[in-house]
């Protein structure tokens, strides 16, 4: 008699990639550190020999999709957030249909990015900064929320400073010219420092006006450094063809940005924000002395709003 052949048994690995695979729902939550890693596998997430076999584990199940067509959204797994979020929920943090409920989550609230095929070192990076951006904007909403209003005439110092920050960066975007331009908003607050950033190209001769939408970030955090009271500066990087790049920016002081002149320009670019020690000057980078500002006047109060200090 014939002996029966027997199908080859999945290794632990491939049955691993399954689950992973099957967690799947159009999305996946990575974890993208070694301790949130090992903090998961006790909530029941697939187990691998180490963080870095989960990540190129991962890696393998992403690419093998985009082959087959299948678009994939990733999304950070923070164990603090999913635990919030199941017990805000009434879900069990151990159970698969969980983790695909919060990766559901990340995808409804904007916090997730397209798999294209590259390597997954750069989309955590970009989730990283995507994280950041999303914690920055929620904070400075904070302190909008908690303006409250002018005891005066009742306006809303939120939307005032809203207002008036929308104002300066249309303001900024006209003095700067014509060309290629990066700004950056800094301000400190007691939670650490809030960064925004925006780019516009103007062509010559035309009036620019920043698209609300892609400006929100910046505008909410110059609106909180005004309505709080903040230390604050604007700083903006211009490109244009055969030319240097140009550095100029401005300090918020009596509710408006007053220009900054070429040395404080260079020392707020070239000194790192959190040693102090100095950073060597790009070659090829011009910094300036920045136009003074004339934003329209407008009809709403000053509420006595100011910052303080440039940040770099």
């Amino acid at each position: 008699m014939a002996r029966q052949r027997t199908a080859p048994r999945p290794d632990r690995h491939s049955s691993r990639l399954d689950r992973v695979d099957r967690e799947l729902v159009g999305a996946l939550a990575l974890l993208a550190e070694e301790e949130d890693y090992h903090r998961m596998t006790r909530y029941g997430a697939p187990r691998f020999r180490d963080h870095a076999q989960y990540l190129d584990s991962a890696d393998t199940v992403l690419r093998s999709r985009a082959t087959r067509g299948r678009r994939t959204r990733i999304g950070l797994l923070d164990p603090e957030e999913y635990v919030a979020f199941c017990a805000g929920s009434g879900l069990d943090p151990g159970r698969p249909e969980s983790r695909q409920r919060f990766t559901e989550h990340l995808v409804e609230t904007g916090a997730t990015l397209p798999y294209e095929d590259r390597p997954l070192t750069d989309l955590l990076t970009g989730l990283a900064q995507l994280a950041l951006r999303r914690a920055t904007f929620a904070y400075a909403g904070e302190l909008l929320d908690l303006a409250g209003r002018c005891e005066e005439c009742g306006e809303s110092l939120a939307r005032a400073a809203f207002d008036r920050a929308s104002e300066l960066l249309t303001a900024a975007c006209h003095a700067l010219g014509a060309g290629r331009h990066h700004l950056v908003c800094s301000t400190s607050t007691e939670a650490g420092p809030l960064l925004a950033e925006f780019d516009i190209d103007t062509s010559p001769g035309t009036s620019p006006h920043p698209e609300e939408s892609a400006a929100l970030e910046l505008v909410t955090v110059l609106a909180a450094a005004l309505v709080a009271r903040l230390p604050c500066g604007l700083v903006a990087r211009t490109s244009g063809p055969d030319t240097s790049d140009a550095v100029r920016g401005w300090r918020l002081r009596e509710h408006t940005l007053r220009p900054l002149t070429a040395a404080e320009v260079f020392d707020a670019y070239c000194t790192d924000t959190e040693s102090g020690d100095p950073i060597p000057p790009e070659p090829g980078v011009d910094y300036r002395a920045a136009p003074v500002l004339t934003p329209p006047r407008t009809p709403h109060h000053d509420h006595g709003q100011e910052g303080e200090d440039a940040q770099g």
